[in-house]
């Protein structure tokens, strides 16, 4: 009995104790924040302002539409402009697409209550034509925008280029008109064309910085001549070869234009041999790079090997160059020779011919090199490491494939990362899978 009884008073102490720190526990956080306070950190409605705006930031948009029901004071600051500065349509056939389209209800309260907010505005779209005339409905509704950034991407092909020429122009023509503060501009593979251009020019003329308008068949050199007589603050700009010309290098060149940073340059064919690409002059060249010194040249290239015959005969002062299909030793050798300016150089594929010759030129002419990529070729282990030895530390980025590396009689794989992390003065290891 006396143990049972001392069992009973221990059974009946503990809540008590349990109930006492529980109240000295609400007591401390009173006597720190005040018991009004507690409650009130409690209520997500009183969370400060621009906290409740940081969260909505963070979410996506359905989430977001979804939280502005919480109270009253979360759907009015779901509506604040700061909220809609930047925004990306997503517009996709759901049955085909992995993007999450934008729900149309929302597309059309955005539209009637913040197309005047909207400054950093993108198109993401799918392959189906019903999204991209979506996008240009979408556009052509922009009457009271003051858009700074326009972006349309099409994640596969067809897309933009289904989109009837006039509706396309069209509906850009709304946002050029009434924007006439555009800086960026980022319309590829669309069906965008000559007059669309002189609408930008006349009303954007001041501010535009970048315009990226590769694959647009229906612009001819004369159109992008427009940009490059009017827009004099343009700083990157990039399009496809075939409207690249002397007379458009000339123009780029010209007084009246500012230092272009950034010429970007697509080559691209579809069907082997059926394009012959004309060259460019030396001339040419050299006087865009007298008049920008420090202009950054790109070009990337997806040609078949019996394609590459108009290029790098002559010197030329290209400063990135990107090779997504095969290219031969002779191309190779000849960028060794007449590319002195080059900086990063990506070669996808060669075939199976070593490449010791080609690379070791490379490193003798090209001085400021600092970034190389090698996928689907062949090259010694002993002309790799020579390689790098002449560039030596000034190779920031070096990503090549290990089945690129033939080991020889001098060095094993082991052997040749250690070789090369010294010359390197960092540790370096061949990549499993390439990484540009």
């Amino acid at each position: 009995m006396k143990r049972a009884r001392q069992k009973v008073v221990v059974e009946n102490e503990a809540p008590q104790t349990s109930q006492k720190s529980k109240k000295q526990k609400t007591c401390l956080y009173g006597s720190v924040f005040g018991e009004s306070d507690l409650h009130a950190s409690m209520d997500w409605g009183n969370l400060p302002h621009h906290v409740i705006l940081r969260i909505f930031q963070f979410l996506p948009l359905v989430d977001r539409a979804r939280a502005s029901s919480v109270c009253r004071r979360w759907n009015e600051i779901f509506h604040i402009p700061d909220l809609w500065r930047r925004f990306e349509f997503e517009l996709s056939q759901p049955a085909t697409s992995y993007l999450k389209s934008t729900h149309p209800d929302l597309i059309q309260q955005i539209i009637k209550r913040h197309a005047d907010h909207l400054q950093y505005v993108s198109f993401k779209v799918d392959s189906s034509t019903e999204s991209a005339e979506a996008a240009c409905d979408i556009l052509s509704q922009l009457v009271n925008c003051s858009i700074k950034t326009l972006g349309l991407i099409s994640t596969a092909k067809p897309s933009f280029m289904n989109v009837s020429k006039a509706h396309f122009a069209s509906a850009l023509t709304v946002v050029f008109v009434n924007s006439k503060s555009l800086s960026s501009i980022k319309i590829d593979d669309t069906p965008l064309d000559d007059p669309s251009l002189k609408v930008l020019v006349a009303n954007n003329s001041d501010t535009l910085k970048l315009l990226k308008m590769s694959s647009c068949p229906h612009v001819s050199p004369a159109g992008i001549l427009c940009v490059a007589d009017q827009c004099h603050g343009l700083k990157e700009l990039a399009l496809n070869y075939y409207i690249l010309s002397d007379e458009l290098l000339l123009a780029l060149s010209s007084e009246k234009h500012v230092d272009l940073e950034h010429l970007r340059i697509d080559v691209v064919s579809e069907n082997p041999g059926q394009v012959e690409f004309h060259s460019i002059k030396k001339q040419s060249w050299d006087a865009l790079v007298k008049h920008s010194p420090k202009v950054n040249i790109v070009m990337y290239f997806f040609l078949y090997e019996e394609e590459f015959d108009a290029f790098f005969r002559e010197e030329t002062p290209v400063t990135h160059l990107y090779f997504g299909r095969a290219v031969s030793k002779a191309m190779l050798g000849r960028i060794g020779m007449n590319c002195p300016r080059l900086i990063e150089l990506v070669v996808c594929a060669n075939g199976l011919q070593p490449l010791d010759d080609e690379l070791i030129r490379i490193a003798e002419r090209c001085k400021n090199l600092t970034a190389m990529g090698l996928g689907e070729c062949e090259v010694t282990c002993r002309g790799f490491i020579e390689f790098v030895k002449m560039c030596g530390g000034r190779l920031t980025q070096l990503s090549i494939m290990e089945e690129v590396l033939i080991p020889d009689n001098d060095y094993s794989l082991d052997r040749l990362h250690l070789e090369v992390s010294k010359h390197l003065g960092r540790i370096w290891f061949p990549d499993m899978m390439p990484t540009w």
